[in-house]
């Protein structure tokens, strides 16, 4: 037997096993075939994880703001029920020699604050909700957190060519009825977008949420992370973190995720 003919085999028993499959099916697959490419055991236990960068954010496409950044993420080890399972500390460095933190937003399982050098200021509920809510939702939150929750369905909608790359689009449905449309590229098998609805409460209808992931690197361990991150509300960029570097499992301490003991809390507005 040839060698073009073994080819061809191989390619019509792979495309007979794809059509034997069903949606529900192939969605698992390529949803763990993503668990696969961003380090399989090593991303799934990741413990915590830094980000250093630039950070711009956005309104009606013109640049509002402009910062350096080191955002700290570190995942519960004793996860409570109904409560968010990582603290995240979004860190605001000024443009001086050493690059000191000039403010920054912490976000922990109970409660969110704008650190300064005024005090801890408690954000608004809204605000920490918005959080909690795009964090539940946030596919790499999924796959580290909550894959092992019951009730997850999984359905393969379709294949496609996105930004010139071919691409595999699956629908995820927690429980609850919350549903995340994830694209994933072909050949990386790496989630290049994801996308979700959520009640606006002001006007009561609904935004939809793109996130798009891009320029995906090692961060140690054999983690990849993507160091291009991009979110749009209803077609309009709202924010984008360009990182220089991505490091996971650096033994984040305690200080770092909690309100200093001597910093006065603020009463909130």
């Amino acid at each position: 037997m040839t060698k073009s003919v073994r080819i061809l085999l191989a390619c019509a028993a792979l495309v007979s096993l794809q059509a034997a499959e069903t949606p529900a099916d192939r969605g698992k697959r390529l949803v763990n075939e993503a668990v696969q490419a961003l380090g399989g055991d090593a991303f799934l236990h990741m413990q915590d994880r830094v980000e250093s960068g630039r950070v711009f954010t956005f309104y009606r496409a013109e640049i509002t703001g402009l910062s350096l950044a080191k955002i700290y993420t570190r995942y519960a080890s004793a996860p409570a029920p109904g409560k968010l399972m990582l603290r995240e500390r979004e860190s605001f460095l000024s443009e001086s020699p050493g690059r000191p933190e000039s403010s920054a937003a912490l976000f922990t399982e109970d409660g969110a604050w704008n650190l300064t050098y005024r005090g801890a200021l408690p954000f608004d509920d809204q605000r920490y909700q918005d959080f909690k809510e795009a964090t539940e939702r946030s596919f790499f939150y999924i796959l580290r957190c909550r894959l092992n929750e019951p009730g997850w369905d999984y359905y393969w909608q379709t294949s496609d060519v996105f930004e010139n790359r071919p691409v595999e689009i699956v629908e995820i449905t927690d429980a609850a009825g919350q549903k995340v449309t994830v694209t994933f590229d072909q050949d990386s098998k790496l989630p290049m977008r994801q996308v979700y609805r959520r009640r606006n409460t002001q006007f009561k209808d609904f935004d939809t949420e793109v996130t798009m992931f891009a320029n995906y690197r090692p961060a140690g361990h054999g983690v990849m992370w993507p160091t291009n991150i991009r979110r749009e509300r209803n077609g309009d960029k709202i924010f984008e973190m360009i990182s220089d570097t991505v490091e996971v499992d650096k033994n984040l301490t305690d200080d770092l995720f909690n309100i200093p003991v001597k910093m006065k809390i603020l009463p909130k507005k």
